[in-house]
């Protein structure tokens, strides 16, 4: 005996939990931290923010494991409302981030995007070359890596020149490729 259809509502809220299930995206990236600070403020009053939520994303500059602890280096971008950096936007500034453990390189690769929710730490001052620059250091509580952009082939060549039916000098003329009247 064949099972009874789904009603409609039961239908949708199935649908609306595959959805929010499916995006992969943890709920601290997701949603923006109300009242978070920019990098520049907390660079100039790191007092202030000291303990502060932070929602903040970039492209990953360089990874330093230590003994207790992995430093992630990121260049700052702008989010979009999903919590995404825009990597064409231009730079914020700097910050790490702390995370407890150890974490491999390689899974956190050069200039790929990143996105942190974590609490402002302190702020350090290290050298950018020969400038001096202070680092907002944030507590990493949540990482979210962005997936690489898909990479599309070239565009596919256009016709070669002349085209069988239109030729700029002489207009458009009748050509034994294209009609078979000859």
């Amino acid at each position: 005996m064949p099972s009874p259809p789904l009603s409609l509502l039961s239908l949708t809220a199935m649908l609306g939990l595959l959805v929010g299930c499916a995006s992969g995206v943890p709920q601290a990236i997701r949603e923006d931290a109300l009242g978070s600070p920019s990098l520049a403020e907390v660079q100039e009053q790191p007092e202030r923010h000291r303990g502060r939520r932070i929602r903040w994303g970039g492209s990953i500059l360089k990874v330093r494991n230590l003994a207790q602890t992995t430093e992630i280096e990121v260049l700052a971008r702008p989010l979009n409302r999903f919590g995404e950096p825009d990597a064409s936007a231009g730079s914020l500034g700097r910050f790490l981030i702390e995370i407890a453990g150890f974490r491999d390189p390689v899974e956190y690769p050069a200039e790929r995007l990143l996105t942190v929710a974590g609490s402002v730490a302190r702020v350090e001052n290290r050298p950018v070359g020969d400038f001096p620059y202070r680092y907002p250091v944030v507590d990493g509580a949540t990482l979210h890596l962005w997936p690489q952009p898909i990479a599309l082939p070239p565009y596919p060549a256009p016709y070669p020149y002349p085209y069988p039916w239109y030729d700029p000098w002489l207009g458009s003329h009748r050509d034994p490729w294209f009609d078979p009247r000859y």
